[in-house]
């Protein structure tokens, strides 16, 4: 995930989400009014600041959420944990792949329970990732670090026996070595045994996207640059994508989100996301008409994408939502997890997402995504297995 990864980098005051089935109204802002109609329990917002590393976050929280979910126990995991995990795994493919990857601060949060099952997890006490003289993440200067490190390995006529070492000890640098056993409420664990205190199952984790370049009900490894364990994602139509995430938030389960966030309906410090649908001369007379023709298509670019409060969105097809994959107009930016349902004062529908901006905006880290923004722009998701509705589990061979 490539766009506007980076966090605010001041602080504010946390808004706390609303207990299940109860509703709340929020104060209105660039003319909208939504109220929350179901919001799900989630852990406190967070803040990757100058990090690329939104699919950690994103999928750490999502975990967390599980945990609150079953146990009733807030968890504050470490997300440069994976993060550290990820590179080290991330530099092996890329040498092994003559450097035909990407290598970079982007990832996916099926990375989150890969390192979970390969390497554990522990608490952010045990691991905060922050060995560099800053406060807050800022990967600016280790990324470059570490990409110019594997290509000048990767420049290399034979790879040395040293190389590996090498670059763990610039991993340790930046992010601390790895904890073999650690404290945690009195009791002593390793990465591993701390992970299975959690009572999650990563079978339980089922990824889900919607395109039709490949068969619906078949896996297939989504082509995106960041996919780089290429791990599979179940198919399926997009009303039943759909269907999933609301099924999901109903029954009480968040949802990871993988999605673009680079369109310019995408107004995170307004706090919302709409798809709105474009003014055409067709559906103009008089004076309007007679204005419009004499705007440039700059100007009528401007306007388009000016938001003042609910407005018409774009009618968002399967077809429609293929074709701006195709043509890369949607792009794999930026995981979040979706928390709850929403409704703005003309009843239009939105879904509640969590970010990992920091607090210091409208809604405290949260923002409202209009339906069809999700259905347009969605890469994928991440959902427990209990939360898939049984008709389509059972098209999925999930059962």
């Amino acid at each position: 995930m490539k766009k506007y990864l980076f966090g605010a980098a001041a602080l504010a005051f946390a808004l706390g989400v609303q207990a299940d089935d109860k509703k709340a109204e929020n104060d209105s802002t660039g003319g909208f009014k939504f109220t929350d109609v179901k919001v799900v329990k989630t852990t406190p917002v967070k803040d990757q600041n100058k990090s690329g590393t939104c699919w950690s976050f994103s999928g750490v929280s999502f975990l967390e959420d599980e945990i609150l979910r079953k146990s009733g126990k807030e968890v504050d995991l470490s997300e440069m944990f994976v993060v550290r995990h990820c590179y080290n795994d991330k530099a092996d493919k890329f040498i092994r792949m003559n450097g035909k990857i990407n290598f970079a601060q982007g990832g996916s949060c099926l990375d989150v329970p890969y390192v979970m099952v390969n390497y554990g997890l522990v608490p952010e006490g045990a691991y905060t990732g922050l060995q560099y003289g800053e406060e807050k993440h800022d990967h600016g200067e280790l990324s470059e670090v570490f990409t110019s490190f594997v290509n000048s390995v990767n420049g290399t006529r034979k790879k040395s026996t040293a190389w590996k070492k090498a670059f763990n000890g610039l991993l340790d640098a930046y992010f601390g070595e790895l904890p073999e056993s650690f404290e945690y409420e009195g009791k002593t664990y390793t990465p591993k045994s701390f992970a299975e205190s959690l009572g999650l199952n990563v079978a339980d984790y089922i990824p889900v996207t919607s395109f039709t370049h490949h068969s619906f009900y078949q896996p297939f490894a989504v082509e995106i640059a960041d996919n780089w364990l290429w791990e599979k994602y179940h198919n399926v139509p997009l009303d039943e994508m759909k269907a999933i995430v609301d099924n999901a938030i109903d029954k009480g389960y968040t949802v990871a989100w993988a999605a673009d966030v680079s369109e310019p309906g995408f107004k995170w410090v307004k706090g919302y996301a709409l798809m709105p649908k474009k003014k055409e001369q067709k559906d103009m007379s008089g004076t309007e008409l007679a204005r419009w023709v004499k705007l440039s298509d700059k100007e009528r670019e401007k306007e388009n994408n000016e938001i003042s409060g609910p407005r018409e969105e774009i009618k968002v097809t399967q077809e429609l939502r293929q074709q701006m994959f195709d043509a890369q107009e949607t792009t794999d930016d930026h995981g979040m997890v979706i928390v709850g349902k929403a409704v703005d004062q003309e009843g239009n529908k939105y879904y509640k997402v969590k970010n990992s901006w920091d607090t210091n905006q409208v809604y405290g880290g949260y923002f409202y995504v209009s339906e069809p923004y999700f259905l347009a722009k969605t890469i994928d998701i991440l959902v427990n297995r209990e939360a898939i509705p049984k008709d389509i589990a059972k098209k999925m061979n999930i059962q």
